[in-house]
Formats: structure tokens, sequence, C-alpha cells
């Protein structure tokens, strides 16, 4: 069976790339050859984009309740497709199809949220802010905004912001992580079907050559981003050398609290699910588990009793728990740090390494350390892997000095029933998305999505009422009559 080429969408139509270099995708759970993605550069980026900077003056005069409408037909089609997207998304990555459902489910909520444009779009307005003057403030579109999406998510990201970004009366340029091209076809076909105009939403494949295409590409105005650390600051420097708006997500070592007073069950269940869901390969998984006080044995033996129940194998089977990282060089990256752990000296408590799975994958099974310290690269480097640490400490004081010592700050949690100890984390915790007795610190879409400190670059965050400020300039008037 020949693999599929992927093709771009500009223009309202399916275009053939000019590229002949690809990368391959491969299901991480077979090892099985899907697709080919082509790497295309500046040329095909510049006919997208000029496709959109060319659907943007009508779109932008096509009034807001008719703009959604395309919205509320895309969310429809998505409702009904979305077992088929499921599907996709765990052939192409490799979560269990729970998972990818509860992916596309949040990104569904997300065009609903971008639905409410007519309300949120609203300005402000003050008669009389001197003797017959009066003043209002409106929102405007900006022109083309683009994206460039990571392969974690690869139905739910390019959610965050397309839907916000059209609504708001611009168009939009997506570029899907080359490694999962798949689901993002899938939804580029169903915005077809919605009805879009041509030219408002477009999508090239690629990889380094189509993200510095966009980062330097003078008509585009805007870009969002999700992504390690390093390449954040990348995109959000060079973005803004460029005089774009940018924001973007970057990497996170998520710290998780638990105190001694915590409802233990539920908090080990929580972090479980937190540590090893999507193996691990997300944003927002527990990273460090910090015990406080004299709960450290305890939470450390339920870890390992849950750990141990967790089946590992090809996310599209009945009964698996956790399936493969994404690829083959992704797993040898994680058994790295595993190897490093045990040569810095951290105890390893279970060695994923000995993973039972079937054959082919890039399987790395549920991996727990104890007494790690912050210096360690396990402690300090994001594994982006089905890999928790435990560092225990005496005070809650000791664990929110820890947090704060690390350069990144994007999800924390904390679990207990004193809210005296709630409410000390919450103010003191650097992280902007806190948790309280929550293993996944995720806001909902109506709400901002964000880190702190080294995990985000820009100044507006992605979703919520922030996407309505990134996607559009205040322009305020004042007028005499």
């Amino acid at each position: 069976m020949t693999a599929e080429i992927l093709k771009n969408y500009i223009g309202g139509e399916w275009v053939a790339a000019e590229s002949t270099e690809y990368h391959e995708v491969k299901n991480p759970a077979t090892g099985e050859l899907i697709g080919k993605t082509p790497l295309c550069g500046a040329a095909e980026v510049d006919t997208a984009v000029r496709s959109a900077k060319h659907a943007f003056g009508s779109w932008r005069r096509t009034p807001v309740e008719d703009r959604v409408q395309f919205l509320f037909q895309l969310k429809f089609q998505l409702e009904k497709h979305a077992e088929e997207l499921a599907a996709i998304v765990t052939r192409e990555n490799g979560k269990t199809l729970s998972e990818s459902r509860g992916s596309v489910r949040r990104g569904i909520q997300m065009i609903e949220v971008a639905a409410g444009a007519p309300s949120l779009l609203m300005g402000q307005a003050l008669e009389d802010i001197a003797g017959g003057i009066d003043c209002e403030s409106v929102r405007q579109p900006l022109g083309v905004f683009a994206c460039i999406a990571p392969f974690n998510f690869p139905a739910m990201v390019p959610m965050w912001f397309f839907p916000f970004a059209v609504a708001c009366g611009n168009t939009f340029l997506c570029k899907p992580s080359e490694q999962v091209p798949f689901s993002q076809k899938l939804v580029w076909e169903l915005t077809h079907e919605a009805g879009f105009p041509p030219g408002v939403l477009n999508m090239v494949q690629g990889g380094k050559d189509a993200v510095n295409a966009i980062l330097h590409h003078p008509d585009i105005a805007g870009i969002s981003f999700v992504g390690s650390s390093p390449v954040a600051e990348y995109v959000y420097k060079t973005g803004a050398a460029n005089r774009k708006r940018v924001q973007a997500l970057g990497g996170a070592k998520n710290y998780i609290i638990i105190m001694p007073d915590a409802e233990m069950d539920k908090a080990l269940d929580a972090v479980t699910e937190s540590a090893f869901g999507c193996a691990g390969e997300r944003c927002l998984a527990a990273s460090i588990v910090i015990p406080v006080g004299n709960c450290h044995e305890q939470v450390r033996q339920g870890l390992v009793e849950r750990m141990k129940k967790i089946r590992v194998g090809d996310g599209s089977k009945p009964g698996v728990d956790m399936g493969p990282v994404i690829s083959a060089p992704h797993k040898e990256k994680v058994l790295g740090y595993i190897a490093a752990g045990e040569k810095e000296g951290a105890e390893l408590v279970v060695d994923g390494r000995d993973v039972d799975a079937d054959q082919g994958g890039s399987f790395i099974g549920p991996t727990l350390f104890d007494n790690v310290k912050p210096d360690m690269k396990i402690g300090y480097d994001e594994i982006f892997g089905p890999v928790l640490c435990l560092s225990p400490v005496e005070t809650l004081d000791d664990a929110l000095a820890m947090a704060k010592n690390h350069p990144l700050a994007n999800a924390s949690s904390i679990f207990t029933t004193s809210g005296r100890s709630a409410r000390n984390f919450r103010y003191n915790v650097d992280s902007s998305m806190a948790g309280v007795n929550i293993g996944v610190a995720a806001p909902m879409s109506f709400f901002g999505f964000g880190g702190a400190k080294g995990s985000f670059f820009g100044d507006l965050k992605a979703h919520g009422r922030e996407a309505f400020d990134f996607y559009t300039d205040r322009k305020v008037v004042i007028s005499r009559w």
C-alpha cells in the first residue's frame, strides 16, 4: 500500500506540494508508515499568505453575526465526524481512543466560545467626555494570522487559535506538525464542508523552513506557537523582530505538592493520570511530585501500586491505559533521561524500560524516580514522557521555593484539605495555571491558557477573552459634532 502524500489547502482548494522532501509519518504504536508530509518552504507559505491577504478585505467586511454562522456549521461537522477524528489522532499520535476523544471535545469547545464573538467583540463608548465630545473604542481585525502547531494534541491545539482569529474578522494560515498532519487534513476538509469562503482558512505542510518563512513573512500580522521553550523563545524573538504579534507557549516542569492532610487516594489517582495520561506528552503533565512532611512513603507506595496497574499498548485497542510516545527518536531521548537519572544517583523505583507491550511501537512504561534533586537532569529538564520524579521536603514553603527556583512555570497543583495551605499556594506559586486538588490544571475554553516565566513568551494568552484581544486592535474614536 502506497503511503499518502499530504497536500496543502490554499484558496479553498487542495494543492499538491512542490517540495520533493518529505517527513515520514508513522503510527507510533506499530511503526507502520501511514503517510508523507511534504517539507514546504517559503514559496508555498507565500502563496498561502497571498490567498489569505486577498480574502481578508471581504471577510473583514462580513458582519460578525454572519462570520460565526460558518463556525456553527463547522461545529456541526466536527460533532458528526468526532469519532473519525479521534481515531485519526490515535493512529498518528498514539493516544488512547479515550484521550483522543477528550481532546477532540476540548477543541469543539473552543469553537463554541469563538461563536460568541458578536458579544465578546463589543467595544466601549462614553458620551460627553468633554463638552459635546463623545468617545468610543472598537475592535478591528489586523489581517493574516498563523499558527505553528505541536505534535501532542494534533486536532485540538489549532482550534485554540483559528476559530477566534476568523471570528474576529482575520484570515488564517495553519502549519500542522509534520509528525501528525492527518487530523488537520480532516479538520480542513470539514471547514471546506462548512462553507468558509476561499482564502479565509489555509494550511501549508512543512517543518523548519515553513516555520521560518512564517516568522519572516511581511504580510503575517501575528503568530501563535505551541512547543518547547527554546523554540518558543526563538519564535517570539524572531516574530517580534519582524513586527508581529506573538503568543508562544513553551515547555513545562510542573510541580505537584501533596500535603499530609490530603485526601490521599483521590490525590494519588489524580497524580497518576496527570503524569502518565497521553504518555506524559502534554505541557500540563505532572513532572515533580513533592510530598510534604511525613507523607513521603505513603505517596511513594500509592504511586507504585497504581503504576503497576497501567496497561501499555496500542491506544486503538480496548483495555489499554497508555499508548506509545510519538516516535522512535523521542523514545530514545526519554530512555536517555532514565539512564541519566540512574547515573546521577536518583533511586529508580519503577523502571519503564521493562514494559511488556506490542513489538514495533515506541513504547515506554510508567517510570518513577525517588529522591530527585532539583539540579539533576531529570529534575530540571522537561522530559515530555512517562517519567515521574519524587522530591520530598519538610514544609510547604520548601515546596514553593523549589518551584520558584525553576525557570519554567506552566502549571502547578496542591492536594490538601487545608484552606490555609491552599491559599498560601495559590497566592505564592509562580505558575499561571494553578490547581487545588486538581491533577491537570487545564483551563476551560472560556478562560485564558498559558504559563509564566520561561513557559510563555508574549503578552496575551490563548483562548478565552484574551484571544479577542490578541486577534484585534482597539481603535479609539473621539468625535465632536
